[in-house]
């Protein structure tokens, strides 16, 4: 199952030795790493980018949940973001976008408290003890959550939502007066103009899910060359 994990530690020398430690489990076979940083909060509540993944495109694809993600636990300032010495601040990731609830990203910023580090990962796993025996093992505290596609059922339902207004608004509008015509077609207009705008975003929504597939083909292709020119 893909999901997004966030492993938070006391100190930069326990965050690295949790990023080693997914390193370890993902030769090891026991999960597949995609993307991976370890990052640090400030005082400000933004945070900085110690060091990036070194497994390919996922890792600076800010249209990706693993980007959306890095973005939203940088705090409330804005959002930028500059690999490997930049700064990061989260704002305007949009979070439908990063395919994890809210209260997710709540329960991990409580915990990702100023001075604290974290090691973020999207990963692929069938069972939780591999990873939560080591970085337990560590110090670290473990959050983790699986990456949803629920998102896409409730904005499909509420554009047929929308879609269903204006069929109605559109019926009561054939029997209206000239007066009554002309409001309801300004109302129209506006419903018709949202509708449009959420399709739009469906749109870019679905075009970066694909780029994400992609992305992590890349990195499992990357992988396995790398092993086997390892074996021969």
């Amino acid at each position: 199952m893909d999901r997004m994990l966030v492993v938070v530690f006391d100190n930069e020398t326990k965050a690295y030795e949790g990023e080693k430690a997914l390193l370890q489990l993902d030769a090891e076979g026991s999960i597949n790493l995609y993307a991976y940083a370890v990052l640090s909060k400030h005082a400000d509540g933004t945070a900085t980018v110690k060091q990036e993944d070194d497994y390919g495109p996922i890792g600076t694809l800010l249209g990706t949940s693993f980007g959306g993600m890095i973005g939203l636990l940088g705090g409330p300032v804005g959002f930028g973001i500059g690999l490997a010495t930049g700064a990061i601040a989260g704002g305007a990731v949009d979070i439908h976008n990063v395919n994890i609830g809210g209260d997710f990203i709540d329960d991990v910023n409580k915990s990702l408290t100023p001075n604290k580090f974290a090691v973020v990962a999207e990963i692929d796993e069938d069972w939780t003890t591999p990873v939560d025996t080591r970085m337990e093992a560590i110090g670290g505290t473990v959050f983790r959550r699986a990456l949803s596609e629920v998102k896409h059922t409730l904005h499909e339902e509420h554009v047929a939502a929308m879609q269903a207004d204006l069929a109605k608004m559109k019926a009561e509008q054939a029997q209206a007066d000239a007066k009554r015509k002309a409001k309801l077609q300004e109302k129209i207009n506006q419903l018709d103009s949202k509708i449009q705008a959420q399709l739009q975003k469906a749109k870019e929504r679905r075009d970066a899910a694909e780029r994400e597939a992609q992305a992590k083909v890349k990195v499992l292709k990357a992988k396995a060359a790398a092993a086997k020119a390892k074996a021969s």
